[in-house]
């Protein structure tokens, strides 16, 4: 490989999603070696998609609008036929099932609208403060996030919203507009309690606020997390010994809850260790934009951070009983095939669009 390709790759950037990625395997190979050799396949064509899109001419092709609009309405056509033809699973119709594989639309849709964002503000950032600039960005997130909703999928719903919404705020908008703005989603927050939200979704929210209460019920996995967590000790439990995640105590150990069984197993130190990655990572992808003197990879590189954190917040807020409940995976470590290529195809496009050396 010439000096020149290999300096299109952040060894740095990498380096961390890798280490997450062990991480993600060890924790599998432990609870489930089922999952453990599912994830493999993913996982060959997550790193394939970190390595090879930094080779692709990809700053040229994002160039051509029709490129960038046909990614978000490929997708958004896959959302809607998710809506329409698949079988539910686990109370939601969030995937399209080929045989023993399952992807989830919704995951694809957060690149594809960090893409579509990107292109859009790096142009015309200056004219944030338009009317008409806005309302057409949150067309953009909108009609996506109606179906995602409709699934139902509220979490996945939350991350869309917090990276059009952190596009916006990044982007210079006036105060004014973000007040007005947060009074809005207020209104509309109150009214989707009153009639949007299903009672289970209300039971989780009451519950974070009221962990005394139904342990047995809503807050069962959250007190199995928290019992997870707090007897791993310094070192943990060791490879296999994970009492709450071998006995069946933790539900969904390997998605939702795969921070409490990884720590419970690694102790603080592992769970250090992966919070410590999970940080420098995004520290990585932020310094790459702030690096870049072009704004499609600044934006880019925005995107992917906000997606990250928003991912990583809401998952570790939630085993520790800070947040709801959602549904939303740690990036690079909960099992699933979708999450992980989208996340892994972000990292190789913003090597790819990066115009500086890396």
């Amino acid at each position: 490989m010439s000096q020149r390709v290999f300096k299109k790759y952040d060894k740095g950037l990498i380096g961390a999603a890798l280490v997450l990625i062990v991480i993600s395997l060890v924790t599998l190979a432990s609870g489930d070696r089922e999952l453990f050799f599912r994830q493999l396949v993913w996982v060959a064509v997550a790193i394939s998609l970190i390595f090879g899109l930094p080779l692709l001419n990809l700053r040229a092709l994002f160039q051509y609008r029709w490129v960038v609009m046909g990614i978000y309405f490929f997708v958004l056509a896959l959302l809607i036929l998710t809506y329409f033809a698949a079988p539910i699973i686990s109370g939601a119709r969030s995937w399209i099932v080929f045989g023993p594989v399952q992807i989830q639309p919704s995951e694809f849709m957060k690149a594809a609208l960090i893409i579509l964002l990107s292109s859009f503000f790096a142009v015309r950032h200056i004219a944030i403060a338009r009317i008409g600039i806005i309302f057409a960005s949150f067309a953009y997130f909108l009609i996506p996030a109606i179906f995602v909703l409709l699934q139902p999928d509220a979490g996945t719903g939350m991350v869309l919203f917090g990276i059009w919404f952190g596009y916006l705020l990044l982007s210079g908008m006036p105060a004014r507009y973000i007040i007005t703005a947060v009074v809005i989603f207020s209104i509309l927050g109150v009214a989707a309690w009153n009639i949007g939200f299903a009672d289970y979704q209300k039971a989780r929210i009451i519950g974070l606020f009221r962990p005394d209460i139904d342990s047995l019920g809503v807050n069962y996995s959250v007190a199995q997390s928290k019992i997870a967590i707090g007897s791993a000790g310094f070192l943990g439990k060791g490879f296999g010994q994970g009492t709450q995640v071998q006995l069946g105590f933790l539900p969904t150990a390997q998605t939702d809850f795969v921070f409490a069984a990884f720590v419970e197993e690694w102790g603080i130190i592992g769970g250090t260790v992966l919070i410590s990655a999970m940080i420098f990572l995004i520290y990585r992808v932020l310094r790459l934009g702030i690096r870049s003197r072009n704004n499609f990879t600044r934006f880019i590189s925005l995107g992917t951070a906000l997606m990250l954190f928003l991912h990583f917040f809401i998952n570790l807020g939630s085993t520790l009983g800070l947040l709801p409940v959602i549904g939303i995976g740690l990036p690079f470590v909960s099992y699933g095939g979708s999450n992980l290529l989208t996340a892994s195809a972000l990292i190789g496009i913003m090597q790819g669009v990066a115009d500086s050396e890396i």
